[in-house]
């Protein structure tokens, strides 16, 4: 993705105009990757002592072991409804901090399509991220989701 600005662009906006593209590029390859099923390359999106909140869970879990558990359930779901699953993100919003991390907010709504059919939306949640880099790598060191409907 290339994000271009004019010449007038300091160099605050354009850094943080280059933070934003990374943020978009992250979410829309982990969105890919959790609608494939692919466990242990979404796992991979996490740091190692990552925090996870989900829906209906009494509390914060380590991330990696409720994620391998929480997308192998989510794929049986799905295979047992034969649609394909998709994620769309939007409304993005990204917040550098001074430690270099960036806390992100988007809304990801999940909708599934019926083989020869029409899609209909399953959930509308608010994903809170805090997105920390390792390497050149951007991963999650803590998400919460809440959904929508069950406020």
């Amino acid at each position: 993705m290339t994000v271009e600005l004019t010449d007038t662009a300091t160099f605050p906006e354009r850094h943080f105009a280059a933070l934003y593209a990374q943020a978009q590029h992250f979410y829309h390859r982990e969105m890919r990757i959790l609608d494939t099923h692919d466990t242990e390359r979404w796992a991979d999106t996490f740091t190692e002592d990552a925090v996870l909140e989900l829906p209906g869970r009494p509390g914060p879990a380590p991330a990696r072991a409720e994620l391998r558990r929480w997308a192998r359930a989510g794929a049986q779901r799905q295979r047992r409804a034969g649609g394909r699953l998709d994620h769309f993100v939007g409304r993005l919003d990204v917040r550098p901090r001074a430690d270099g991390s960036l806390r992100t907010r988007c809304s990801a709504l999940t909708y599934v399509t019926a083989p020869g059919g029409a899609s209909r939306v399953l959930a509308v949640c608010v994903v809170e991220d805090v997105l920390v880099r390792t390497g050149s790598r951007w991963r999650i060191a803590h998400r919460r989701v809440t959904r929508d409907d069950l406020d």
